[in-house]
């Protein structure tokens, strides 16, 4: 069993000591607590899990502290993909629910499994999540000073059950003072992927995640065989032409955990019930 998990980049919150500890101890604490849960649950249970616990801390740019669009108003973004059955669900720009990865995994349950803004946002009151608002004074101070940060937040979770199973989950509060219905990469399969043989949570700038389509490349690479190290530099190489920014976090089915960043400063911790591994 592995699990690894992250907190988007450093660049997207303050960047003092005294922020990267606190944001380094909560990922510390939140993998434990993932890695035990997954002992008696299966990988997709257990990246949903780990991705509540993170959208519930308030030091992340995810439900609880997301940032705020230009028009006043947060909107979020979650997916899930189960690496087994190959399902993904996702929610886009939705409104007003406590932990929008909660929203996605109901909708892996259903037909039409990605929904975006105001049927996103029906579907979660229709699904009973009670509307809460994730809004902290911190962001509110920001949007009113224009001091939004540089829009690298995220968090994510990729677990490797008993059964060899593995899924992945992302979820972000966006970049901040984007234009309203800017789409982000974390609910489409170029931030989050996962099937038999990898799964990969990605970070950083959406539209360069997207135009790079990490995630998926980082998987198909490992599936065709590449050794995920490999998988990794030439899908990082391909995000240079246009100085892409972006991190990602992987396991493939063998037990290998990974993770790269483009403009080191993303901060994760990986777990395996022995030893920790937190970096900045």
């Amino acid at each position: 069993m592995k699990l690894i998990i992250h907190g988007g980049f450093f660049s997207e919150s303050s960047t003092s000591a005294e922020t990267k500890l606190a944001k380094q101890d909560a990922l510390r604490h939140i993998a434990a607590k993932a890695y035990d849960y997954l002992k008696t649950h299966s990988a997709l249970e257990t990246v949903v899990y780990a991705v509540e616990l993170l959208e519930d801390d308030a030091l992340f740019n995810a439900g609880i502290g997301s940032q705020i669009q230009s028009d006043g108003v947060i909107r979020m973004s979650a997916s899930i993909m189960d690496g087994r059955t190959l399902k993904f669900s996702g929610v886009i720009n939705i409104e007003n629910v406590k932990n929008p990865v909660r929203v996605a995994e109901r909708l892996l349950a259903v037909d039409d499994r990605v929904l975006g803004g105001e049927g996103a946002t029906r579907f979660a009151r229709q699904q009973g999540f009670a509307e809460f608002s994730t809004e902290i004074p911190q962001r509110r101070r920001e949007y009113e000073a224009k001091l939004a940060a540089t829009g690298t937040g995220t968090v994510g979770c990729v677990a490797l059950d008993a059964q060899g199973h593995i899924a992945a989950a992302t979820s972000t509060g966006g970049k901040g003072f984007e234009i309203p219905g800017r789409i982000s990469d974390s609910a489409t399969t170029a931030g989050n992927y996962a099937n038999a043989h990898c799964g990969v949570s990605c970070t950083g700038v959406g539209e360069d995640i997207v135009s790079a389509a990490v995630a998926t490349k980082i998987v198909t690479r490992v599936t065709d065989g590449q050794p995920i190290a490999e998988a990794f530099r030439r899908s990082f190489d391909e995000l240079k032409p246009f100085d892409g920014f972006a991190g990602a976090i992987a396991i493939d089915k063998h037990g290998n955990v990974y993770h790269q960043d483009s403009h080191p400063s993303m901060v994760f911790a990986s777990f395996d019930g022995v030893a920790f591994e937190v970096f900045n």
